[in-house]
């Protein structure tokens, strides 16, 4: 996590001692965005929790990953690490408080490769993290989504959380889609049937350091492009538009969300100002650092990404910005710290 994140993300309006001598299990905890949530949680230890510390509780498949992601806090009393697949029973033999559950692949190369590794956590896994919301009466579940509930919509349209569009569930690519849907679908009937503090987020296009290069999406591949000093290769002609919203912003979002936002309610993550086409931000992100002399070219369409067919649509944030959220990181500046990031 860069300090200055760090920062923006402390001195947000959130209700930071809620979490005093809380547990918070975040599933998939080694993942780009819940990963920064667990930093967030670890360096408030160190300040404004001091005294009173949560403990957090990263539960993930891949130990290596894990272990190497949070390299820096291994010695962290309050950190503790679960390997396992959230798809299997969790049992875990102490009081928990509040439950992040972002254990989902969201890579669209995964969608071809792994559908069924897709749809499982999204489906038992939630099951599973519900079952445990139950078990400890918990304070707070916020469930990651994702903007793919919607379907496909008009271009251009703009969308608030109860406007919904054709999925073809006979598709492998609605894998990810469909499987969030009915994530949701168990959140809301366990949240109505036993009263669990259930919050859904439905994340945009995030972007920032931490995330994989390898990651498949097109943002991904563009920042990998500038820093390995290749030209940029668009596997499209870029017309579509999508919405870029930072890490910092999203992490405040989803504390916001988990603490303020309405049980049983969903709400969109994202950042409209900064919509583009991809050809645009190709064209931005060469020009950032102009010393590198880079370009912004066509390639062959990779076959393992399953192209999505949603050209473009605008995410309206308003229930968000109820909670006194609002985005402040511009594409420019966003892109920039990423990148330089991974020097």
């Amino acid at each position: 996590m860069l300090d200055d994140d760090y920062q923006q993300i402390e001195s947000s309006s959130i209700e930071w001692l809620r979490f005093k001598n809380k547990t918070i299990l975040i599933t998939g905890g080694n993942g780009f965005l819940p990963a920064y949530i667990v930093e967030t949680l670890l360096l408030l230890n160190k300040c404004i929790l001091q005294y009173s510390p949560c403990h957090v509780i990263v539960l993930a498949r891949n130990n290596k990953h894990t272990i190497d992601r949070f390299s820096e806090y291994l010695e962290d009393p309050n950190l503790e690490i679960i390997i396992q697949d959230v798809a299997d029973k969790i049992d875990i033999n102490k009081k928990i408080d509040y439950i992040i559950h972002a254990a989902s692949p969201a890579s669209p190369k995964y969608y071809s490769i792994d559908p069924v590794g897709v749809i499982l956590p999204n489906v038992l896994g939630t099951k599973n993290t519900l079952e445990l919301a139950i078990k400890n009466n918990i304070e707070g579940y916020l469930y990651f989504s994702s903007s793919e509930v919607y379907g496909e919509l008009p271009d251009g349209e703009v969308i608030n959380e109860d406007k919904y569009g054709y999925l073809d569930p006979t598709s492998v690519r609605a894998c990810y889609g469909e499987s969030k849907r009915m994530g949701e679908t168990l959140c809301i009937s366990y949240g109505h049937q036993y009263h669990i503090p259930v919050k859904i987020v439905r994340p945009f296009h995030t972007y920032g350091p931490g995330m994989k290069l390898d990651d498949g999406r097109v943002f991904a591949d563009f920042v990998k492009n500038i820093v390995n000093n290749e030209n940029i290769e668009l596997k499209s002609d870029g017309s579509a538009v999508r919405s870029f919203c930072y890490i910092s912003d999203a992490t405040i979002a989803f504390f916001k969300i988990l603490l303020d936002g309405q049980n049983n309610h969903a709400y969109n993550m994202s950042n409209p100002e900064e919509s583009i086409s991809i050809k645009k931000l190709a064209s931005i992100l060469v020009t950032l650092f102009p010393e590198k002399k880079l370009n912004a070219t066509f390639a062959d369409h990779d076959k393992h990404y399953l192209k999505s067919p949603i050209k473009g649509y605008i995410a309206d944030i308003s229930k968000l910005k109820s909670l006194n959220w609002k985005p402040v990181i511009t594409i420019e500046n966003g892109f920039r710290k990423t990148i330089r990031s991974y020097k």
